[in-house]
């Protein structure tokens, strides 16, 4: 029986987010723990990720993400907890192994083979493919990434987002129903990194669940679907990225040389936290909305000169969660 899917269990005075997912989970743990000499690395986390989905795994270095990742992949055996894997539960879940391709602290390849030759070596120890098809899906694999025109290349003049393309290629030479991918664009420049993340796109159109382990927040979103959030090994949140978008809280900006005035009305209107000077006022409305709240100023004879309405940035509802900062580089 599958488990029941429900939220994420989050620490006291953090901010949870929904998750809803189909019962047949890619991912799913249950108390998921590993402790390493007595300090816990990974506590107790319950994670879901839809089949489908473009999952961002978030946080910042050393908050648990890759060592979580070495458990779901049986590289690393939980001190506590349970890992279901393509709807199958450890032991059971390593037959379903060989469905899963994996991109884990960074791409080992020889530097004197070329792309081709590097995962044909890879293919060659897998025991479940066929020799007689491993040239057509090697250069399958290689045309999905981009490098056909550079199979014959060696690794060693292999561009840094090159490089990681050919690690993805790799997890591609069998069919996978799910890519687990740890830090795919760590170190790339701007342009490797927008074909990592274009290519990890088309995988997920192609009904392939990704899950994405990474501390760049302004990857996480552009990539991803859906996000659970880590930080000293708890996983802190998890939901739709679009429902976390939706918690956003608003601010709106009345700009006017009726400062007091304009605040006056908005305290009227139930907004909250509001401030004003000469030429502003501010507050952080609930369900009250802009066009309501600016035919109301008028009404009570504001001149209102402009009004904008911001949202609070994902990446301070992620610091507010953890505590910590994220590195939100392009």
């Amino acid at each position: 029986m599958n488990p029941t899917v429900e939220a994420a269990p989050v620490d006291a005075g953090a901010v949870a987010f929904p998750l809803s997912v189909p019962e047949d989970a890619a991912v799913a743990t249950t108390g998921l723990t590993k402790a390493f000499s007595g300090k816990t690395v990974v506590d107790h986390i319950d994670l879901r990720v839809p089949r489908g989905a473009v999952y961002g795994f978030l946080g910042p270095n050393g908050s648990g993400k890759t060592t979580t990742i070495r458990m779901l992949l049986g590289l690393a055996r939980p001190t506590s907890g349970t890992v279901r894997l393509l709807g199958r539960s450890y032991p059971d879940a390593v037959e379903s192994l060989h469905r899963v391709g994996a991109l884990v602290e960074g791409p080992a390849f020889h530097n004197h083979l070329s792309g081709r030759a590097n995962l044909a070596r890879i293919d060659a120890a897998d025991a479940r493919s066929d020799p007689r098809t491993s040239r057509a899906r090697i250069d399958s694999a290689l045309d999905r990434v981009g490098l056909l025109p550079a199979a014959g290349n060696r690794f060693r003049i292999y561009s840094l987002g090159m490089k990681q393309r050919l690690a993805i290629a790799a997890t591609l030479l069998m069919p996978r129903d799910l890519l687990v991918l740890d830090e795919p664009t760590n170190g790339l420049d701007p342009q490797g990194t927008r074909e990592v993340r274009q290519l990890v796109g088309s995988l997920c159109d192609d009904g392939v669940t990704v899950l994405v382990s990474s501390h760049l927040l302004s990857e996480i979103e552009q990539m991803c679907s859906h996000v659970g959030v880590m930080s000293a090994g708890r996983l802190v949140a998890q939901g739709p990225l679009d429902e976390i978008g939706a918690s956003r809280r608003r601010t709106v900006t009345v700009r006017t040389p009726d400062g007091a005035d304009a605040a006056a009305v908005l305290r009227r209107l139930d907004l909250v936290d509001v401030t004003s000077s000469n030429d502003r006022a501010t507050g952080i409305p609930d369900a009250q909305r802009p066009e309501d709240i600016v035919a109301e100023l008028v009404r009570a004879g504001v001149r209102v000169q402009g009004f904008s309405e911001d949202h609070e940035r994902l990446e301070d509802i992620f610091v507010g969660l953890t505590g910590e900062g994220f590195d939100v580089r392009g």
